[in-house]
């Protein structure tokens, strides 16, 4: 009896490719098709290479699994294997723990704006639970698996591996490419493919030591990885962010997996993407073509991404110097657009971010760039580094125009946006802005709330992309069929700070909007509606949320906060009608919240201008201040000419200058 045990046990040990957690058994072609796939020649190769030659497949196998889990001259910037003894025996976040826990019960977090969707315990990948296109699309960038891979770190229960690579399986199997054009679209599009590469190498270090994780295992989870980056090679997206990050990712897969024969044509079409893209995406003045603040600051991270995966192998050098200097003008572009507490405006389906979260990326940044004193200052949280001399400052080529007064929590900031079209997440809202004082975005952008999908979404998304949801011009509240707008002047002094320029809006009617940032305190508006075209023209704005006061009589709508800080709005000009508007903001996917909205309108009825003039007054709480404004005389903005009186608490001030080009 002792004898057969014995033998029985002998016999288990000698099948490497029968143990662990896996059902699925690897063919003789599977292995013989990842060995052919691999450059058997590298140094530490030798005995899988010899071991392959002589057709001896699973003992290839597992020497190709020694070889991974001894190999040191590969590494990614997310996590090393070393990493896992600072979580050994340490708690996670919560929420790290609970993405992991629900994940080994299918519950499975697919996306910020929703909770957990319950997926079978057979995993029905093609479930798609709300019609929500992001849904199903992050359902395959499988965002739980990560946190099952710090789980399995930091409890070493080999349960989470376990599952994990039941699930891997499952993917493959439920998910080949071909299966189906509708499948295709959602678990194949290039964009799913190239994030599933870049998290794929966080879970090859993460689970590759488990006993689970076997040489059977090893030789699914190479061909499946390196069957994403063939087809990824010859799927990039056209253009924008998409190309960009499949572009980086794609770099990270060949800097990773030198072993694979095609690893220099993975990373080398990255590199030459990037290369060739970071010309044609990045404007000039160093604004991503999209114009969305949120993608705009990805990437920045996906340009420094590939640097680092370079750097880290060695091979930087095929980026050139004007690569890094074109990715730190970026950075200063965003730099000049951001508020003093790091926060940006929510343009172009762009979302709130924290400080935080910008001081980290601005920490590594300044690793690229030591040198450059501005970043330096972010980094540090103004503790070291300089800030520029320059106060007000404009993005000319994508129309990102920023007023302010200082760099501080005290200061006053407004960025408004007038450029071209943005490329894919633009929304009609030329002259829009956000107006930030002393720590408060009074105006901010009204977001975006949710992407793409079945028309129950697209209704939701629709409200918010509409031009009278933006602080800018409409008429008959109706979007704007152009966004092009032309800078026509723009100049600072210490005393006044000027924008113009002019958006072709509709076919017959062209906006033009003048800033004026009078004494580095308070703002002026000059709106033109001009053209032959009739009907309802209004301009609109929107509040932070909170108590606000209209008064139809002054036309003026203004908050009531309590804590010194307050603004007041109030237009001027013939006949102008008061109208409360229903206000929404999205600081994130799929939440919203109520805000006060006001339009001021006339009616156009020839072919005549129609103007308005808007005051912007940062006040402390209590009274508000009581303004008039006039035209003088001389006033003619078509001849560039401004003359305005304007009086503030019966303080009477005259603004006199001439825009010339």
């Amino acid at each position: 009896m002792m004898r057969k045990l014995i033998y029985s046990l002998i016999v288990i040990c000698a099948l490497p490719f029968m143990a662990g957690a896996q059902a699925k058994l690897i063919t003789t072609t599977d292995k013989a098709a990842l060995f052919a796939r691999l450059d058997l020649k590298r140094p530490g190769l030798e005995a899988a290479g010899k071991l392959a030659a002589q057709g001896d497949y699973d003992n290839a196998a597992v020497a190709l699994l020694k070889y991974y889990r001894q190999r040191t001259n590969a590494t990614i910037p997310d996590y090393s294997t070393d990493d896992r003894a600072t979580y050994a025996g340490k708690k996670l976040p919560k929420g790290v723990q609970e993405k992991a826990d629900k994940g080994m019960q299918h519950l499975f977090f697919v996306h910020t704006g929703y909770d957990y969707f319950d997926y079978g315990k057979d995993i029905n990948w093609q479930n798609w639970p709300v019609k929500d296109n992001e849904v199903r699309w992050q359902l395959h960038r499988m965002y739980w698996w990560e946190p099952m891979g710090l789980a399995y770190w930091s409890s070493g229960d080999e349960k989470y591996a376990k599952e994990w690579m039941l699930q891997y399986e499952d993917w493959i199997k439920k998910n080949p490419l071909g299966l189906s054009a509708d499948n295709d679209r959602y678990a194949w599009r290039p964009l799913e493919v190239s994030e599933r590469l870049e998290s794929q190498l966080n879970l090859f270090i993460m689970f590759i030591n488990s006993p689970n994780f076997t040489p059977q295992f090893l030789v699914e989870f190479l061909n499946n990885y390196a069957n994403h980056a063939d087809y990824l090679s010859g799927h990039y997206s056209e253009q924008g962010n998409h190309l960009l990050f499949e572009s980086q990712r794609i770099i990270d897969a060949g800097c990773f997996f030198p072993e694979f024969s095609n690893a220099d044509k993975w990373r080398k079409g990255g590199i030459e993407n990037l290369n060739r893209e970071i010309k044609k995406q990045i404007y000039p003045d160093g604004l991503q073509f999209e114009l969305s603040p949120n993608y705009h600051v990805s990437m920045i991270n996906v340009f420094l991404k590939a640097l680092r995966a370079t750097q880290l192998t060695g091979l930087e050098n095929e980026f050139p110097q004007s690569y890094k200097n074109t990715t730190e003008q970026m950075i200063m572009a965003l730099a000049n657009f951001s508020f003093p507490d790091y926060v940006y405006p929510m343009f172009a389906d762009s979302k709130l971010v924290y400080k935080n979260e910008m001081v980290k990326n601005y920490q590594k940044w300044v690793q690229v760039f030591p040198k450059n004193e501005m970043i330096h200052y972010l980094a540090t949280e103004g503790k070291e580094g300089h800030l520029p001399a320059y106060l007000s400052y404009p993005l000319k080529t994508g129309g990102f125009y920023t007023f302010r007064n200082g760099w501080d929590m005290n200061s006053t900031v407004m960025v408004l946006r007038a450029g071209p079209r943005g490329e894919f997440h633009a929304q009609p809202d030329n002259g829009t802005f956000d107006l930030w004082v002393k720590g408060r975005d009074f105006t901010p952008d009204a977001g975006s709330y949710v992407y793409s999908g079945d028309a129950s979404i697209m209704k939701l998304r629709n409200w918010y992309r509409q031009s009278m949801v933006h602080k800018t011009l409409t008429l008959n509240n109706q979007n704007m069929e152009t966004c092009d707008a032309k800078l026509k002047y723009w100049k600072t002094s210490p005393s006044l700070d000027v924008l113009q320029y002019e958006n072709q809006s509709y076919p017959e009617l062209k906006h033009r909007r003048t800033v004026l940032f009078v004494n580095k305190t308070y703002f002026v508006i000059l709106d033109d509606a001009i053209g032959a075209a009739k009907g309802n023209v209004g301009i609109h704005f929107q509040l932070a949320e909170g108590n606000a006061v209209t008064d139809a009589t002054h036309t003026s709508i203004r908050t009531d906060f309590n804590d010194n800080n307050n603004l007041l709005i109030q237009t001027f000009g013939p006949a102008i009608k008061t109208v409360a508007e229903d206000g929404k903001v999205s600081y994130s996917y799929r939440e919203e919240k109520p805000r006060p909205a006001v339009v001021f309108e006339q009616q156009k009825t020839n072919n005549n201008t129609t103007s308005f003039a808007t005051v912007l007054y940062p006040y402390a709480s209590g009274k508000p201040p009581v303004i008039s404004l006039t035209k003088g005389a001389d006033f003619d903005l078509d001849k560039g000419k401004i003359d305005l009186t304007i009086k503030i608490n019966n303080k009477e001030e005259h603004l006199v200058t001439q825009l010339s080009n």
